[in-house]
């Protein structure tokens, strides 16, 4: 087993005034499955990008080992799925499929073009095929955007039975299931705890709570410095204007004798702020999730969306169906299946999208819905903009963006430079600011950090909105949702 080293590695994108790392030293075995999570936005794919190379850097990165990156690109997705794995990995047939049927990917995918695989058959063949790769590294970035909570499951199973990856994840439940470390990016520090993402989340409580008595304490002995600070700065003024006596031999004296206390007080005050200063520095690396809020509206009607027969057809197949389902005012109801199931078509169809159906699916006279869709590709220009577009309260949107560890210097740029995360966020802080009968969202939570889906559950739990969503994070469904509805 040996170690990646990193030692007093800097970096900032160029153009760019945000220092992504400063100084960063820390290092990891290759033979760890280690999970990395941290705040959207704290330079968890940056880092992996500069594992592989791709950006210039200060400090230094040192390995034994040879580094894979999962997205990998395929250039051409028209070979089959066989080809596709030759032109990555040099193992025979039979390790491939002992591979896939590890990932209960059927053996006949082989045979078929990549491009006519499902986004989650894809993730499971890549992931198969740089396993296989001898004396490689992996650096998983976000693999569960195209599984649905079952694939996950598999998935995260699979990766149990491997060593030596680094996997960027938001979901907990699909991290505790396949790591043995984890690398956190914090506020001030990055840190490496042995352990699940569980207890590393229960070691950081119980550290939040100990730093948060500390700053407390710290805080209390800072107001007392600076106050001692300022008494000594009045008495040296009153020293100074004492210069001034009634005769020359007096103003002197008293001259003399004022410059000296002067010099003391000065040096008085200067240790009294360096200290305070000193304490100061202790008070930075507390992850505080803000409350957040959500005003729903109280509709007159017990039953807000009914579904009769309902089916979603496209051209002769159909997708889903039949179903029957109410939603009740205060139901936070799950629309769980498989990818391709037609969860996302039943959400348009309700948004009144020209869904082709058969069956009936009514709501009630009167009914606001606020929705979040799952695309964020339309998003551009600044937060402000998007915010005067859709008829927002400015100040509760950017406020809501910030208790969401948003940081402001996004607030000038363009939408469209965004990561993915980023981008969800504006979109969740749009579905907050507005107040309506039924919170419509479409896999919200793609590309959300972990603590940020932690704010988001205490919210819903504490304002109880009705709701009907699409999600396949399991622990944030078994917390959130009171009943299932199965496509």
């Amino acid at each position: 087993m040996s170690q990646i080293r990193v030692n007093d590695l800097t970096f900032h994108y160029e153009g760019s005034y945000d220092t992504i790392f400063e100084h960063t030293s820390f290092s990891i075995d290759t033979g760890w499955k280690l999970g990395f999570v941290g705040r959207n936005g704290r330079g968890k794919t940056t880092f992996l990008k500069l594992l592989m190379g791709e950006q210039d850097y200060e400090g230094s990165i040192s390995s034994s080992v040879a580094f894979d990156y999962f997205p990998f690109s395929v250039p051409d997705n028209s070979l089959t799925t066989e080809a596709v794995f030759a032109s990555i990995s040099d193992a025979p047939r039979w390790r491939l499929e002992k591979e896939l049927n590890l990932l209960e990917v059927e053996p006949d995918a082989l045979d078929r073009a990549f491009a006519t695989l499902s986004p989650g058959e894809q993730t499971k063949v890549l992931l198969a095929a740089l396993f296989s790769r001898s004396g490689h590294f992996l650096l998983i970035d976000e693999p569960t955007n195209h599984l649905d909570m079952e694939a996950r499951a598999v998935v995260s199973r699979y990766l149990n039975g491997k060593q030596g990856f680094i996997l960027v994840s938001h979901d907990r439940a699909f991290l505790d299931g396949c790591v043995d470390h984890i690398l956190s990016i914090n506020r001030a520090s990055i840190e490496v705890q042995k352990g699940t993402f569980s207890s590393w989340e229960e070691n950081r409580r119980r550290q939040d709570n100990f730093e948060v008595a500390e700053n407390e304490r710290l805080s209390r002995e800072i107001d007392s410095l600076r106050a001692a600070s300022k008494r000594t700065a009045d008495w040296s003024d009153r020293v100074e204007r004492s210069k001034i006596g009634e005769h020359a031999l007096d103003r002197g004296f008293i001259g003399a004798q004022s410059a000296r206390m002067m010099k003391r007080a000065r040096a008085t005050e200067r240790r009294q702020d360096n200290a305070a200063k000193e304490k100061e520095k202790l008070l930075k690396d507390i992850e505080r999730n803000d409350t957040l809020k959500v005003t729903p509206l109280r509709h007159h009607a017990d039953i807000l969306v009914e579904a009769l027969d309902l089916s979603i057809c496209y051209g002769e197949r159909v997708v889903t169906g039949p179903l029957d389902f109410t939603l009740r005012q205060g139901d936070r109801a799950v629309l769980l299946g498989k990818n391709g199931s037609g969860k996302s078509s039943i959400v348009k169809l309700l948004m009144g999208q020209d869904i082709p159906h058969t069956g009936t699916l009514r709501t009630a006279s009167g009914l606001i819905i606020s929705y979040m869709p799952q695309d964020t590709s339309f998003l551009s220009g600044t937060v402000t903009d998007f915010a005067k577009e859709n008829g927002l309260d400015e100040t509760l949107f950017l406020t809501i963006l910030r208790k969401l560890d948003f940081p402001r210097v996004q607030f000038e740029k363009d939408m469209r430079s965004f990561s993915g995360g980023q981008k969800k966020k504006a979109l969740l802080a749009k579905t907050l600011s507005e107040r309506a009968h039924l919170y419509v969202w479409d896999e919200p939570l793609n590309f959300v950090d972990v603590l940020s889906r932690m704010q988001i559950r205490d919210l819903l739990l504490a304002a109880k909105p009705t709701m009907l969503f699409v999600e396949h994070d399991r622990s944030f469904v078994d917390e959130i949702a009171t009943r299932e509805i199965r496509v």
